[in-house]
């Protein structure tokens, strides 16, 4: 079922009320930084997911101190309670606007526009900037904002541009809203992945080998294998067949699908192979195809799954790389589901609720779905497009999933279904996706013998559950904090000694708990029982497992959960049985 008409004009209301209130704060703020930095230029100064920010070309490198000041000006405007007034000029009197005044981003952006197209201005106070607005109808209503750090920016997001400074800031309508808001900042900036990716040993990026490039170590690649055991062993019960393609390919098959001359600039260089280009692999759906097209498969069989866990390669500036969430080599759960469309909409409803369980197993239940339809280019039939529409829409309303349509936001090839997962700080993260493809098909020839004894076009799914690896694992991070469940903890048990003669004791409770898989380290250091408590606690352990004089006598093992909990002495041959427990619990 999609949102309610209602529903939906609350969003909608909500979001342009914000969109007013944050632009109108971005003038103000420019009013301040000029005024306050004589010789500054202006580019632009859009509103963004719950804030806004403006970009900067000034002499003065900004500081903290600095955002302290041009709030305190912010205020001082907004208290004179402005009206914002809309003008409009002709593109020749907005020229000699800003070339009087010397903005030459300004300059730059008219230039753009097209001949005779009138330009509005909006004016608050001594302040007049280009802007389609809308606006807030006076400054007096901005009351609760916050700037909140610099960044470079090139103009246009073009490296061969001028590096601007970048100033952010968010506002709110109540201070409550504005409160809530930078405790959550707060809070994300303690889970940062990048932060936490060092302090807990769990994955590393090196300049000397490249930007982008993620070196799992152990503890991470003990998350990472738990992840693809699991994903492997839900694959197979639903009926998937596990494949594996290789990290390069030749460039023509890169030209048949098409990706060399829509994703080109995201590839890497052709490597000459025996006088032949060849590339490392951007997408994985050309070797499933390949798969595919080596046999031939009749209606009986459809549909057939394709899953694999594929690394692939794309050349991301580095500008852009973000730790996790933004990298140039990373591993998509991949899967390729070659069918009829009359068994479209069993299919998607059986890719959707594989989705919901297996997003569900790492505690993500809340979810934002978003449903594209037809775009205003396209390849397949308009019926086609119905029908595969039709099919998504009723697999969503079939599991009663609440869900938005972006109409004419499919890709060019087929309509898609984009799912979000809410996090434990209420942001939003793309995870899974299903697409349906009419292109690829048809580019590669790619059928099934149907009933009639004649070959069709197979309609073929792209579908992922975690987009990424790397990226599913920076959401992790931050979502548990670091702090991961028991199940899924690189060291579920941290053994700790107090004197020298428990040693013996420690290794054989370790030992019980490895033949049955649990994942544990030992503390057999000569520091105190205080010190080495705080250090499992410092690494997120969820258990820690205490083993003095008095424990080996009696044989039993004290335990301690990381946030401080005692959960008693228990024998030691019990120990599997609880952390088993433990484990269900989800703790």
């Amino acid at each position: 079922m999609g949102h309610t008409a209602e529903q939906k004009e609350y969003k909608d209301a909500r979001e342009e009320a914000l969109h007013r209130l944050r632009h109108s704060c971005a003038h103000v703020m420019a009013q301040a930084v000029q005024e306050l930095f004589p010789g500054t230029k202006l580019a632009i100064g859009p509103t963004i997911e719950d804030g806004f920010y403006y970009d900067f070309d000034s002499p003065h490198r900004f500081t903290p101190e600095d955002l302290s000041r041009i709030e305190e000006r912010m205020r001082q405007v907004a208290k004179g309670n402005h009206a914002f007034v809309r003008s409009e000029k002709s593109k020749e009197e907005a020229l000699r606007f800003f070339h009087e005044r010397q903005e030459r981003y300004k300059i730059e952006i008219i230039e753009g526009l097209g001949p005779g197209e009138p330009v509005s201005f909006f004016q608050h106070d001594s302040f007049i900037d280009l802007c389609r607005g809308p606006h807030l109808e006076k400054t007096g209503e901005l009351k609760h904002f916050k700037l909140l750090n610099v960044s470079g920016a090139y103009w246009r997001g073009d490296e061969k541009n001028t590096m601007l400074q970048r100033v952010y800031g968010t506002a709110w309508p109540t201070k409550e809203e504005l409160e809530t808001h930078l405790k959550r900042l707060e809070e994300a900036k303690k889970r940062d992945h990048r932060k936490l990716g060092v302090e807990l040993g769990l994955f590393s990026v090196h300049e000397e080998i490249g930007g982008g490039l993620i070196h799992w170590h152990p503890k991470g690649a003990s998350i990472r294998m738990m992840i693809e055991d699991l994903w492997r062993k839900e694959h197979l019960k639903n009926g998937y067949h596990l494949v594996y393609t290789p990290h390069i390919a030749s460039e023509e098959i890169y030209k048949i699908s098409g990706h060399l001359e829509a994703y080109s600039e995201l590839m890497y260089g052709a490597m000459d192979v025996e006088g032949r280009p060849f590339r490392a692999k951007p997408m994985n759906c050309p070797g499933h195809i390949m798969i595919y097209k080596s046999g031939l498969h009749s209606y009986r069989e459809l549909p057939l799954r394709y899953a694999e866990l594929g690394t692939v390669y794309r050349f991301e500036k580095s500008g852009v790389l973000h730790g996790l969430l933004r990298v140039r080599g990373f591993t998509i759960d991949d899967a390729h589901i070659f069918l009829t469309l009359d068994g479209l909409e069993e299919e998607l409803k059986n890719v959707l609720s594989l989705a919901r369980r297996y997003l569900g197993m790492f505690g993500f239940n809340d979810l934002n779905i978003m449903l594209s339809t037809r775009p205003e280019k396209y390849v397949g039939s308009e019926e086609n497009w119905e029908k595969a529409t039709a099919a998504l829409k009723a697999s969503l309303d079939h599991q009663g999933l609440p869900y938005e349509i972006d109409e004419g936001g499919g890709a060019f090839y087929g309509p898609k279904i984009d799912v979000k997962v809410k996090d434990s700080l209420g942001r939003l993260w793309q995870c899974s996706t299903v697409q349906l493809d009419f292109n690829l098909p048809q580019r590669f020839k790619v059928t099934y013998r149907a009933s009639d004894s004649k070959d069709h076009n197979v309609v073929m799914i792209h579908r992922a559950l975690l987009g990424s690896l790397e990226r599913f694992f920076g959401v992790l991070i931050e979502h548990y904090g670091g702090a991961f469940p028991l199940w899924l903890a690189p060291v579920q048990v941290k053994f700790v000694s107090v004197g020298d003669d428990t040693a013996s004791y420690v290794r054989e409770a370790a030992d019980l708990l490895r033949r049955d898989s649990y994942r544990v380290e030992l503390d057999l250091e000569p520091a105190t029982i205080g010190a080495k408590i705080r250090n499992a606690t410092l690494e997120k352990v969820p258990v820690i497992a205490v083993i003095g004089p008095k424990e080996k006598e009696s044989r039993t093992v004290t335990l301690r959960a990381r946030d401080g909990a005692n959960l008693g002495a228990v024998p030691l041959t019990d120990l599997p049985i609880l952390l088993a427990k433990l484990a269900r619990s989800g703790k």
